[in-house]
């Protein structure tokens, strides 16, 4: 085990570069002491697909909120707040947004080249 103390300033510089990489502080970390390369990161998304994921998540919190008072109504023998119907239907429009947002990740990422080149 070794540990190294850093100022918040370069912890958080070297925590945002191993977001970057994919990689956690630790592989990061040694990479970098031994002088491994460290490999190209992954492509980023789309403006809009930045947009469409922030919404998401959005929508994503809002779903664990419903599905743990329908689980709270179900122990409670109540019906639940949502409409089978209803969930059905945000199910199909879930499905549609992954498949727009695969749609929109495929196209970039062939209009991209790979001019990546080592340092």
């Amino acid at each position: 085990m070794l540990q190294a103390r850093f100022s918040p300033i370069e912890y958080e510089m070297i925590r945002s570069k191993a977001e970057d990489a994919s990689m956690s502080l630790a592989e990061l970390t040694r990479r970098c002491v031994l002088l491994r390369p460290i490999p190209p990161p992954p492509p980023r998304l789309g403006r809009v697909t930045v947009a469409t994921y922030l919404e998401l998540s959005r929508i994503g919190n809002n779903i664990n909120q419903l599905a743990k008072a329908t689980n709270t109504a179900i122990k409670m023998q109540l019906p639940p707040p949502a409409s089978p119907e209803l969930l059905q239907e945000l199910l199909e429009l879930l499905r549609h947004c992954q498949r727009e947002i695969a749609n929109t990740f495929i196209e970039e990422s062939e209009e991209e080249t790979d001019d990546w080149q080592p340092d």
